[in-house]
């Protein structure tokens, strides 16, 4: 029997390389989708979600706080967590289950907004001018009977758009929340969220820290350029964990995932609309990018 040649695009996934066959608008319409990759704080991240999933109801429940800076990827870890465990049908009720409820904090500390939310999320019927005290007692009546195990507040440094008696104020409706439901909460934002939290000791107590640090030059790194050259799917190596390539992608991210993977995405459009196929310091130079910070200041010159 004669032995099968070998790939010739070993640089590249499995399902990466049978995106060779499709035209290069349908490669570049997936190089544009988001791609899940799981790194090692990711996977450790992941895990202790899934722990609290199962933490049995106790009278003090276990809280997590993960921060990180913007577009660092703290929204895809929760989010993907919560599309592992949608809501179901209860055979046994009216109303389905719903283990994982992801919102995001209103963009004030508001009690009514924040309740409204639950609600919209859950698809019940509410009256947007009902009293407040209402509205508290019909989500955490809700969230007992579709079975709520995790809890996770989005963009929870919203908080400090109050003041400090609006800001206690919503602490204390989360610290509510936990004390009646017996469900772990999640709260996810940049590192003012650590300061919003603080300004209730107890809360600051229950909640456990875990950051999402920027990007170093070290292996971690490299594996993570490693997992992204896998994914796109261009024909020839790109070789991301050279010295030159990776020192240059790192400068240019500011060590932020998102913003690699963003840069990176780009490049790779750019080898195929060139025809290069490979993503080369020349290709890196080519594309039209400002490093975030640069942005950011771009930003506050013009307003």
């Amino acid at each position: 029997m004669k032995a099968s040649s070998p790939s010739l695009v070993q640089h590249l996934s499995p399902s990466a390389e049978k995106l060779l066959a499709l035209s290069n608008e349908e490669r570049i319409e997936r190089i544009l989708g988001e791609r899940w990759i799981g790194y090692t704080r990711a996977i450790k991240i992941t895990k202790r979600l899934e722990d609290l999933l199962k933490y049995p109801k106790t009278h003090r429940m276990p809280n997590l706080l993960i921060v990180g800076r913007t577009n660092n990827g703290k929204t895809m870890i929760v989010s993907r967590f919560a599309s592992k465990h949608p809501a179901s049908d209860n055979i046994e009720g009216d109303e389905v289950n719903v283990p994982v409820l992801m919102i995001q904090a209103p963009p004030v500390p508001d009690e009514n907004r924040f309740y409204n939310t639950i609600l919209d999320r859950l698809f019940a019927p509410y009256k947007p001018h009902d009293h407040v005290s209402k509205k508290q007692i019909q989500v955490i009546s809700l969230l007992k009977r579709v079975g709520l195990k995790v809890l996770i507040i989005d963009e929870i440094q919203h908080i400090l758009a109050g003041n400090l008696d609006k800001q206690r104020q919503f602490l204390n409706v989360i610290k509510y929340l936990g004390n009646e439901l017996k469900v772990p909460i999640v709260g996810v934002g940049t590192k003012e969220a650590i300061r919003a939290i603080q300004n209730d000791p107890q809360l600051a107590n229950r909640f456990e820290p875990e950051p999402l640090p920027k990007w170093q030059m070290d292996e971690e790194y490299l594996k993570l350029l490693m997992s992204f050259e896998r994914m796109l799917p261009l024909k020839k190596p790109s070789n991301l964990i050279e010295t030159s390539m990776a020192t240059k992608i790192l400068s240019l991210s500011e060590g932020i995932i998102g913003e690699m993977s963003m840069l990176l995405r780009r490049a790779a459009v750019t080898a195929i609309e060139t025809g290069s196929e490979c993503i080369d310091l020349k290709i890196i130079n080519a594309i039209d990018w400002s490093i975030p910070s640069q942005r950011r200041l771009t930003v506050e010159n013009i307003v």
